[in-house]
């Protein structure tokens, strides 16, 4: 069975065919850089920008997949959460095939699909896992029961961590978005230069709060100069990404010990899923290398880069 899923919930336009709901034979995607000079995103911008670019994305997912439109099988489109209007124009356009070739048409929640994208490489996963989110816009633990059957563990209060990168970034000078360029400049940074809070990390809860880091790190640059900010520069990066890693791995370690084993927890093999990671690849090793310090036992499994965005 063929599927041709689409993606347009934020600022990217999104399309892949998917043989059996296992092998990817195509995945195009279209970044919008035009964002930049707002410094984030603007949702009218972003539908118009994906309405430019949802046909031309289409027929090279077509192209690169060797099919034509009369062998799909199903239609699957993001419907939630997202900026509405991208999303109106992923849906009316993958509905709008979904008639025309009298086939069925599925909506899919996005957090589900940033999920279930780790089947497509690691097929080995247990159907009960943790799984962490961290995409742009989203924070949350959530303990995978069965494929259908989720139980919200803890989200984030406030921004997700995603957004304080994008913000701390701004702070620093390195424009929108400017998460990779923070991690980048953190790798030559000393990551216990500055001690930022971690929020809720004593707390015996799977929340997350990132608003209160960015703060810390927008009243630390204050107390500076233009010269000291400069000099400082990387290792104030690497350390609000260690403050705002901890975080993550401490809680994910928190709801294991908790949702998944015993006391005795190091005889036990839960395995993680580290879903929709949309990081660099140095913030990903991180996290990875922590969890791995913390607990040696543990399968540890996480989408390639290109998975993410292929939601449906």
């Amino acid at each position: 069975m063929l599927t041709l899923g689409i993606e347009t919930s934020c600022d990217e336009t999104a399309a892949a065919v998917v043989r059996d709901g296992q092998e990817v034979l195509a995945n195009i995607i279209s970044s919008q850089s035009i964002h930049s000079k707002f410094g984030g995103v603007v949702p009218e911008i972003a539908s118009r920008q994906h309405l430019k670019t949802i046909l031309p994305v289409y027929e090279k997912a077509l192209k690169e997949a060797g099919v034509k439109l009369d062998d799909i099988d199903l239609v699957a489109a993001t419907n939630g959460p997202g900026l509405i209007g991208p999303l109106l124009v992923g849906l009316t356009f993958a509905k709008g095939l979904a008639f025309a070739r009298d086939i069925p048409f599925v909506a899919v929640n996005h957090l589900e699909g940033h999920l279930v994208a780790n089947l497509l490489e690691h097929k080995e996963i247990k159907r009960h896992h943790l799984a962490l989110i961290v995409s742009g816009g989203h924070t949350m633990l959530v303990e995978v029961r069965d494929f259908g059957e989720y139980q919200l563990l803890g989200a984030t209060k406030d921004d997700a961590v995603g957004e304080a990168f994008d913000k701390v970034a701004k702070l620093l000078g390195l424009g929108y978005p400017g998460g990779a360029k923070l991690d980048k400049l953190a790798r030559g940074g000393n990551p216990s230069f500055v001690k930022f809070p971690r929020a809720l990390r004593l707390e015996k809860s799977f929340e997350f709060s990132y608003s209160g880091l960015k703060t810390a790190v927008a009243l630390y640059l204050k107390k500076l100069s233009e010269t000291e900010i400069e000099n400082q520069k990387a290792d104030i990066a690497a350390s609000f990404q260690e403050a705002a890693i901890e975080v993550l791995v401490d809680k994910t370690v928190l709801a294991a010990e908790q949702k998944q084993c015993s006391p005795g927890w190091r005889s036990c093999n839960p395995h993680h899923a580290l879903a929709g990671l949309r990081l660099g690849a140095f913030r990903l090793s991180r996290v990875r290398g922590l969890l791995h310090r913390c607990r040696e036992t543990d399968s540890q499994y996480h989408p390639a880069p290109r998975l993410p965005t292929m939601r449906p």
